[in-house]
């Protein structure tokens, strides 16, 4: 069901973010949609960088960084077989560009997001 993570991080300015990702730690830039979004290569792990908004987190605040799942099945399976298993998930909700999202959490309530696209 799950093929690759990717661990998001809610900013304030992108511009400022990706120059630090990649100009202080060196972090290999992957893709950017504008200031949409940018997605970033370490190593093993991938970075994405999303635009803070009223309807998210405020950056450097709890919640303000997530782990993502992109998918090996669609994302409606996926939900289906989460659910079976008593998570409760919201979505499959439009993304931007072409992904969709579902969003959960982990028994600690730290926030969890699936995306297909």
């Amino acid at each position: 069901m799950i093929r690759a993570g990717v661990v998001t991080i809610y900013v304030s300015d992108m511009q400022r973010a990706v120059d630090f990702y990649t100009r202080t730690l060196g972090l290999r830039l992957m893709f950017r949609a504008d200031d949409h979004w940018a997605q970033l290569d370490a190593g093993d792990t991938q970075i994405g960088l999303h635009p803070a908004s009223e309807a998210g987190p405020t950056p450097g605040t709890p919640g303000a960084i997530t782990l993502g799942f992109a998918l090996s099945v669609p994302i409606a399976e996926a939900i289906a077989q989460l659910e079976a298993k008593g998570v409760v998930v919201s979505g499959a909700v439009p993304g931007g560009g072409g992904v969709t999202l579902a969003f959960f959490s982990d028994p600690d309530g730290n926030p969890l997001y699936l995306a297909d696209g």
